[in-house]
Parts: structure tokens; C-alpha cells; sequence
């Protein structure tokens, strides 16, 4: 097979994919591709945004296209880890212990209000989204392959949460804000939602397919110049006088890690992938640069002060950038 006719298998697989989604998904069509290009890279996501936006619709619609093992995570105050990730088992018949493995074994995750389960369970999942692996009962087991967490949390209800550590939202490719559909879109939801009838949706792709796009994707030619923008677009997060923007060092307290640099690349090679390119554009990096960047941005209470946001600094870091 040609390459040409592999790039229109994969553009037809990824279309087939967002055709189904948006069967129930309707106005949310950037959170759907930021999902696609978290599927295709291996990259974790995080959705954040208000109760009724249709995140936990759109993340179990996606899983229904694949033809892979799916487990939603309801996170709470008293979830322990063993409940994630599973624990040891005694058998009476045989004397002897064995694992139980948790809903954590599956393709993809579905971590519902995330940051409503205490640390320790937060802990619980770093080894599992870093390594790909975890703990039970001194025997580390392998998870499946493709391996996803995309988890959902509710900004505006404190009670009963707890902030995710910067060490467990560093593991997280993509953060997604989610806002209200437009006034159309939001019509167009009632006429499909309101007579309460299930939508189905067909599964059109297989792990093996997801895998080889990973390939592809990895393989997607980037010119040196763009590697030198993302490095710098990163870097001047930590230091903005370097990228001309000496006002914004009081309001930065930590900047973006190399972990940053990485995701940015891979996020936007799938962003070009998904537009049917073979090579990425500094537009690409652009797109992608605030989902990858916001929430590795610490600011100062300078910052709160003056109502600045992490996406206002990832937004005048862009522009101070020279683009190549």
C-alpha cells in the first residue's frame, strides 16, 4: 500500500470517528479534535468545565468507537487506591494470595470529577499515567495498550475537592476548558436530547488502527525551525525578559518543564495530521500551544491581582515569539 493511500485510510478513520461522536456531541467541536489528538498521541487529558457541557457524554462516545475496554471512575472523598488499581485477593481453596485488578485495566479511563478523590489516590494514578503500569501487592503489572486518562473537573464547586497536585497535572498532555454551545448549537442539542431516546454510535476503529496512526504521527516531518520556536515558546514561559516581555517575570512564579517542549511537538503533529498535512506549521503549534501550556503556568498572587490568567500569558508569549 502506498503512503498516499495509507494518509487517506487514516484521514477517512479519523473522520468516521468525529462522525460518530458528533451523532450526540453538538458544539464542541474544538474539545472533540483535542480528544482525537489525545487518542493519537498516547497524551492524557484533562476537561474542565461546568456541570451539563456534555464532557463525560463526549469522552464515553469517543470509547464507543473503538473497539476497546472502556471504565468510567467515579472519584470521590473516600476512594482508597486500591479501588483504582485493584489489590490482593486471598483464595481459601488454594491458600494463596492473588491480584484483582481495578477498573484502572483498560483502554481508556474515564476519571470522573477528578479532583474530588484525596492525594493518595492521585498518587495512585501518576505510575499508571507516567510509566504505563502499576503496583499491586509488590508485582507491577503492565496496562493495556492504547492506555488513555481523560479525566473531567468542575472549576466553580470547592467543597469537597482537592487541587490537583502540579506533579499530577504536569502528567496531563492537554487541559481543555470548556464553555457554553452557541445559542444554535444549543438548540440543535434540545431537538436531539429532549425526547430522551439513546443515540447510538458505531464503533469504526480498532486499537491496532490507533497504533499505526501513532506511528504516522510520530513520523510527521518537522523542520528544525519549529523545533527552535516550540523550545522558545516554552522556555520563555520560565524566562519572558528573554523573549522580550520583561513585565510579565513578576507574575510568573514557574514556568513550563521540557515535559512541556515534548507535548507541544507531539500535540501538534496530531494537529496537522488531522488536517491531512505531512508536516507541521507554526499555525499547528499555535492551535495547541494553550491547551499544552495553561496549566504548567503558575503565576504570582502579583498575577491574581491584576485578574491576569495563564492563558493571557501563553496568549502574549505567542506573539512575542518571533514565528519562523
Amino acid at each position: 500500500m502506498t503512503s498516499r493511500a495509507v494518509q487517506r485510510s487514516d484521514a477517512s478513520l479519523t473522520d468516521a470517528i468525529k462522525t460518530e461522536v458528533s451523532r450526540r456531541v453538538v458544539g464542541q467541536d474544538a474539545m472533540v479534535e483535542r480528544l482525537l489528538i489525545g487518542l493519537l498521541t498516547g497524551g492524557h487529558i484533562l476537561l474542565e468545565g461546568v456541570p451539563g457541557l456534555a464532557k463525560t457524554l463526549a469522552v464515553s462516545s469517543l470509547a464507543e468507537t473503538i473497539h476497546s475496554t472502556f471504565h468510567r471512575i467515579q472519584f470521590t472523598p473516600d476512594l482508597l487506591p486500591a479501588d483504582i488499581i485493584g489489590t490482593m485477593v486471598f483464595d481459601q481453596k488454594s491458600g494463596d494470595f492473588h491480584p484483582k485488578r481495578g477498573p484502572l485495566f483498560a483502554n481508556v479511563i474515564l476519571a470522573d470529577e477528578i479532583n474530588r478523590a484525596p492525594a493518595k489516590v492521585q498518587a495512585a494514578l501518576l505510575e499508571a499515567m507516567q510509566e504505563q503500569q502499576v503496583t499491586i501487592g509488590g508485582e507491577t503489572y503492565r496496562l493495556e495498550d492504547p492506555f488513555l486518562v481523560l479525566a473531567t473537573q468542575n472549576p466553580i464547586e470547592q467543597e469537597g475537592t482537592y487541587p490537583l497536585p502540579e506533579a499530577q497535572l504536569d502528567r496531563f498532555m492537554l487541559k481543555i476548558r470548556v464553555d457554553y454551545p452557541s445559542r444554535d448549537d444549543e438548540k440543535e442539542i434540545l431537538w436531539r436530547m429532549a425526547g430522551g431516546q439513546e443515540i447510538p454510535v458505531a464503533r469504526v476503529a480498532d486499537p491496532v488502527d490507533i497504533l499505526r496512526q501513532r506511528k504516522a504521527i510520530a513520523e510527521l516531518y518537522m523542520d528544525q525551525k519549529l523545533v527552535d520556536y516550540i523550545v522558545d515558546i516554552v522556555r520563555g514561559t520560565r524566562a519572558p525578559q528573554d523573549v522580550g516581555l520583561p513585565d510579565l517575570r513578576p507574575l510568573v512564579a514557574y514556568g513550563a518543564s521540557p515535559r512541556a517542549s515534548i507535548y507541544l511537538a507531539r500535540a501538534a503533529r496530531a494537529h496537522a495530521f488531522l488536517r491531512g498535512r505531512a508536516y507541521v506549521v507554526p499555525e499547528d503549534v499555535k492551535a495547541v500551544a494553550p491547551d499544552v501550556l495553561r496549566h504548567r503556568v503558575l503565576l504570582t498572587f502579583e498575577a491574581e491581582a491584576e485578574d491576569m490568567t495563564s492563558d493571557d500569558v501563553i496568549a502574549r508569549m505567542l506573539e512575542a515569539v518571533d514565528v519562523p
